[in-house]
């Protein structure tokens, strides 16, 4: 079997994909959103897409900029826990799991409405910029193993 590509590599072999990347969700973030609520959308869609690698390195900023461990414990179950989301924070989330699993039912009509209720088009704009952004970071990190650093 072939080794992986290795995050070094890269950085060093396509610096203008990591660049391109980089500067979609810098955007994103610096258009005013939340920063718990960017920590928060950028670790449910590692959930879903099973990437350990940004799941640890998202929930360790989290902390690091002062995001309750009991909101990071539920997270995976947030519909559930309900309490401990804002309702614009669940909207959100309700946004970012339309988007991952998109190949799974599309994005409903319901889901639009609900992020729609909450944010303007800017904003609504922003989210999926930064879903998109994870997503494809997410993607890139399980197929080429990124393991967390602990």
């Amino acid at each position: 079997m072939s080794e992986r590509i290795s995050r070094t590599q890269l950085y060093k072999n396509q610096p203008a994909i990591v660049q391109h990347l980089v500067g979609l969700a810098k955007a994103a973030e610096d258009s005013g959103l939340d920063k718990s609520l960017i920590h928060l959308m950028k670790i449910r869609a590692s959930q879903l897409n099973g990437c350990a690698f940004c799941q640890h390195m998202h929930a360790s900023e989290a902390r690091k900029d002062g995001e309750k461990q009991y909101r990071l414990d539920v997270l995976p179950s947030w519909q559930e826990a309900k309490s401990a989301f804002t309702a614009r924070e669940q909207a959100a989330l309700i946004w970012t799991e339309a988007l991952t699993l998109v190949a799974a039912r599309g994005v409903p009509d319901q889901d639009y409405a609900t992020v729609a209720a909450h944010y303007s088009e800017q904003e609504i704009l922003n989210l999926t910029a930064l879903i998109v952004t994870i997503n494809s970071w997410n993607r890139i990190a399980v197929a080429f193993h990124f393991q967390p650093e602990f």
